[in-house]
């Protein structure tokens, strides 16, 4: 039978579950934010930023406690702690998926009072300790240094489970909840372990049996609750729903139309994905009798569908980082019928990593290269339209190949737009700027590039079965109409990610 452990001891092991319950809720309201609401690199920043001035408050916050309550107001925060922390993702679901309330408020509020409350732990732990000196046999030194091992070895513990195990297993509503749980069974052994040294304790008992009581039924709800508050959010019937290790993948009906959502963000309309399917395949592989064919992202297989309608081609490679999501579109049902099974063709190899890696550790070449990538709303992304990254893929360009690049809106993010056709002319490419209406998106833009002696004449036929491209639409594909002029725009470089800045900027304006 194993021994108790000694009070002490149990004061130690709370700091290693105060920092890895503190950063777990810190990391669960970040990748909310990023989810919920995109730019993952300022949501982070801000969260990481307005926890650790918090900290600092309850810090100094705690020195006002009396010696004579420094246990009793140790339990009463890790109570609190468990509650509020526990809770925070669950609420900040239901107000995301309610419109109209103060979303962001609510987050920065819910981590402004874990960060004070995790804040003022260490120091009163620190005193606890201290008054126990006599027992403990400890010198100063020696109890802050075992203290801040255990505060580092907990967030570093957390810190790897969390992307690794947590995130994609669990999700954020259950991995709060389950951190929640672990600081309300501290708080009940730290009780039981000083129960000699603290009288009345039924009271803090008592809510610490009613804090357990409503976690457990926060957690066994968890599934219902974040289905429902995803349900109001994009208002269709979610028909499948999960979180990646990079990503919020939902899949949403309404009547015939399936849609894709990542992290919040439409990536395609059953309706009218074939528009943009077409125009980001046909006029870079039309005569070019294509053999080998990259594709970057695309793991819907939408683009491959149409790549795989051109005789020429031998082989496909697709990487796209998200394994979730190529097991989704290569097994699901109505999706394996909307690509026409295409990931499972055998002339199609699915590799999932990032794109940028992948292209490095590579010496092949390409008679096609599509990249069909997220928008560039974060840095990670921003990379994968940067002039370093385009003067790699030129070297996997074979001397006539061509490079088809979804680009983002000419129309709402004219900035962006243009710089990413810098950020490939910087590289040494010859571009053909093109768009079309997608009414799901709206207008529409895609780059084509070659190498600077590469000639291109927009086809004027096509060999292969199409909706919506022929001679006609794809002319019009390559003019641009006044009210789509080229502003100035720096190329998008590693160090400087012009093209993020220019991204959010234009998208913010056209929200107002």
């Amino acid at each position: 039978m194993l021994k108790p452990l000694r009070p002490d001891h149990v004061l130690v092991f709370s700091v290693f579950v105060a920092a890895s319950s503190g950063l777990a809720y810190e990391l669960v309201s970040a990748a909310l934010a990023s989810y919920l609401l995109g730019d993952s690199v300022l949501q982070f920043s801000t969260v990481i930023g307005c926890y650790l001035f918090a900290m600092g408050i309850g810090s100094h916050l705690s020195r006002f406690v009396k010696d004579a309550d420094l246990l009793r107001a140790f339990l009463e925060i890790e109570l609190l702690i468990a509650l509020v922390g526990g809770l925070s993702a669950s609420l900040l679901f239901l107000l995301f998926g309610a419109r109209g309330l103060p979303f962001r408020t609510v987050l920065y509020a819910l981590v402004f009072v874990i960060g004070m409350l995790v804040g003022s732990e260490i120091p009163l732990v620190m005193r606890l300790l201290d008054a126990r000196k006599a027992e403990t046999r400890l010198a100063l030194g020696d109890m802050l240094s075992r203290v801040l091992t255990f505060d580092y070895l907990g967030a570093l513990l957390v810190s790897l489970l969390f992307p690794l195990l947590l995130a994609p297993h669990l999700g954020m509503a259950r991995t709060a909840l389950l951190f929640g749980l672990l600081n309300a069974g501290v708080a009940l052994y730290t009780l039981y372990a000083f129960r000699d040294v603290l009288p009345q304790r039924r009271g803090i008992l008592l809510r610490a049996v009613l804090v357990l009581t409503v976690l457990i039924a926060a957690l066994l709800a968890s599934p219902r609750l974040t289905a429902w508050s995803e349900q109001r959010l994009y208002g269709d019937e979610i028909v499948y729903a999960e979180t990646s290790a990079y990503q919020r993948v939902v899949l949403t009906r309404w009547r015939d139309d399936l849609r894709l959502y990542l992290n919040g963000e439409l990536q395609f309309s059953t309706r009218d994905e074939y528009r943009y399917h077409e125009a980001l395949v046909h006029p870079a592989l039309q005569d070019s009798s294509a053999r080998s064919v990259l594709v970057l992202g695309g793991g819907d297989g939408l683009a491959v569908r149409e790549v795989l309608k051109h005789a020429s081609v031998r082989e496909v490679t697709v990487v796209d980082l998200d394994p979730v999501v190529t097991r989704l579109f290569a097994q699901h049902p109505e999706l394996v019928a909307l690509n026409r099974g295409a990931l499972s063709d055998p002339r199609v190899q699915v590799v999932n990593a990032d794109a940028g890696r992948w292209l490095e550790d590579q010496d092949r070449r390409f008679d096609v290269i599509l990249i069909d990538l997220p928008d560039p709303t974060n840095f990670a992304l921003g990379k994968l339209y940067s002039v370093p990254f385009y003067r790699l893929l030129a070297r996997r360009l074979n001397d006539n190949a061509l490079v088809a690049i979804q680009a983002t809106s000419p129309y709402y993010a004219p900035h962006a737009y243009w710089c990413i056709e810098a950020s490939l002319r910087e590289a040494g490419l010859a571009t053909w700027p093109y768009h079309v209406n997608v009414p799901s998106f709206g207008e529409w833009g895609f780059l084509l590039a070659g190498r600077a002696t590469r000639q291109y004449s927009p086809p004027q036929r096509y060999d292969v079965a199409t909706r919506y491209l022929d001679a006609l639409t794809t002319a019009e594909l390559f003019r641009f109409a006044p009210d789509l002029p080229r502003p100035a725009v720096e190329p998008n470089q590693l160090d400087t990610q012009a093209l993020v800045r220019y991204y959010e900027r234009d998208w913010r304006n056209t929200m107002r």
